[in-house]
């Protein structure tokens, strides 16, 4: 049964969104910082674009295995904990990737921060369900537009410092200095209680020591068990990989996209990235107001059928401004899914989310790969298909799941590494009717 929010101070739901807010702008801010100097990063060692690939897979690679990591820390720590060390890490690669000497060391620091971005990307996400749960209000689709807004955040830092000085220590100094400072604003507003708490404090505390057993059972079986997770875990893990494959492949074929396949001219290839984003960013802003209105079931159904079909239909119409609304439609359908999947696996418990952020991450990284392996022996029209395919297939996922609402108790047993919630896919799975409306 749902239960009900401890009420709390006016404006205090306000001051614990923007801390975590916080969060999410620092992640897209760092990540953005030093992927806007690869070309820097690119003459200073010499590399050519197959080692600036690997450069760039290594630090995939360090998120991807941080999944039994993240599991474990996020027992021993809790998400506050986790967030700021790792957030400190972030901001610690900045100025550790500036001073790096050789390329075998930039791999290494670009590992590192793989790792770190793993558990922050957890913590904080972690730290938003916590918050729904608490207030009983949606807030993750705003929370992941800071990303974005973070993202456009550093992309207009560094050019402005390459106005002022190509020197990338420079650079990566004052947004380490920047990133510290929003650290820093962050901090006192985190909550060091992740359990969604009750109508007492004896049953709360009663709860939060049940939950703390089940994630220690869950992280300490978390590699060796993995077959052993929920059916829930295990489709919103699915539906995260369908996810990202599409959002990755639109970050990184679109440009190639209407210049390859359309004949788009130069100045307006870069305009399929900029409509995915901008319509990413206004979706996200909105899309608390849809979750609470429709319930995450049908906001995660429709968007992925809409980003799905819109791309379908423009691949099949070609040229350059139907691919662009297909592309509008990517990002307006895709832009709500991934937090309602974020908030979808921590009611699941640690190990379900640390699953989900690990599988997700995954698909970053193998959906831009797929789509140029499809590419190379078809071409780049076959390739985008396949991520309109994709975008389908998240929908299909997601009918397996039983969605519930925020602050809404897990079943029984979930979580706990020797079968998991048992009720997670059920009969009520593919109507989409496990989450009514989320009262504001």
């Amino acid at each position: 049964m749902p239960r009900t929010p401890v009420p709390r101070a006016p404006g205090a739901f306000r001051r614990d969104q923007l801390a975590i807010a916080a969060l999410f702008c620092f992640l897209g801010f760092q990540y953005a910082t030093w992927v806007s100097r690869l070309p820097a990063l690119k003459d200073r060692f010499g590399l050519d674009e197959t080692r600036l690939g690997l450069l760039l897979m290594v630090c995939g690679a360090g998120a991807a295995v941080s999944f039994p990591l993240v599991a474990r820390l996020m027992r021993q720590l809790g998400s506050r904990r986790l967030a700021l060390w790792s957030a400190l890490a972030l901001a610690a690669v900045l100025p550790a990737l500036s001073a790096a000497g050789s390329y075998p060391l930039a791999l290494l620091v670009v590992f590192v921060d793989g790792v770190a971005v793993g558990c922050l990307n957890v913590a904080m996400n972690a730290q938003g369900a916590a918050l729904e749960a608490r207030y009983g209000r949606a807030a993750m689709a705003r929370l992941h537009a800071t990303f974005s807004a973070g993202s456009l955040a550093a992309a207009l830092l560094a050019s402005g410092m390459n106005v002022v000085t190509h020197t990338v220590s420079a650079h990566f100094a004052a947004a380490a200095a920047l990133l510290l400072l929003l650290l820093a604003a962050a901090r006192p507003r985190l909550s060091a209680d992740e359990q969604t708490p009750g109508s007492g404090q004896e049953g709360a505390t009663g709860r939060a020591e049940a939950s703390e057993e089940r994630a220690a059972k869950g992280a300490a079986k978390a590699v060796r068990r993995f077959a052993g997770a929920s059916g829930a875990a295990l489709w919103l893990g699915c539906a995260m990989v369908f996810g990202t494959v599409t959002e990755g492949a639109m970050n990184d074929w679109s440009a190639l996209y209407l210049t390859a396949e359309t004949g788009a001219s130069g100045q307006l290839a870069p305009l399929g990235i900029a409509v995915v984003s901008v319509m990413m960013v206004l979706a996200r802003l909105l899309g608390d107001g849809w979750r609470s209105r429709l319930g995450d079931a049908r906001v995660v159904h429709v968007g992925s059928v809409v980003a799905g079909t819109g791309l379908a239909l423009a691949l099949a119409a070609g040229g350059t401004w139907p691919a662009l609304v297909g592309f509008a439609c990517v990002g307006l359908g895709m832009a709500t899914v991934t937090p309602c999947l974020y908030v979808a696996a921590a009611a699941e418990g640690p190990r379900a989310l640390a699953l989900v952020a690990a599988l997700g991450t995954t698909g970053l990284l193998a959906g831009p790969a797929l789509i140029g392996f499809v590419a190379g022996r078809t071409d780049l029209t076959v390739g985008m298909a396949v991520v309109a395919a994709s975008a389908l297939l998240v929908s299909v996922s997601a009918r397996r799941v039983t969605w519930r609402r925020p602050g809404e108790a897990a079943p029984t047993g979930a979580d706990e590494g020797d079968g998991g919630n048992k009720g997670g896919v059920g009969a009520e799975t593919g109507t989409g009717t496990g989450a009514g409306p989320v009262e504001a």
